[in-house]
């Protein structure tokens, strides 16, 4: 049978007085100074931070069936085939709109 108490040793907070002398310490380490008021109002969450930045134009995702012709020349011309097939569709689209007018 497992014993269920946890093999860590415990974490003692330090006391009030303890607290106060490691923040003198850090205080004094040219290196380790605390932020400013204005420092800390420009701080960012790492979350909003990760990934690309948000498009101003989102795209939609959809699924769509193309001739294998099509596919094997767009996945030929390399890495970005699909923003090239976007911009070719895109190209494709401007085009009709001024026949059109």
């Amino acid at each position: 049978m497992m014993s269920k108490t946890s093999k860590r040793p415990a974490i003692v907070p330090p006391t009030l007085e303890e607290d106060r002398a490691i923040n003198a310490a850090a205080r004094t380490d040219p290196d380790a100074q605390p932020l400013t008021a204005r420092e800390l109002a420009l701080m960012v969450p790492m979350r909003a931070l990760r990934g690309r930045p948000k498009a101003k134009a989102r795209k939609h995702l959809v699924s769509i069936r193309y001739s294998p012709e099509v596919l094997a020349y767009f996945r030929s011309t390399g890495q970005g085939w699909q923003s090239r097939m976007d911009g070719v569709l895109r190209e494709y689209v401007k085009n009709q709109s001024l026949s059109d007018v």
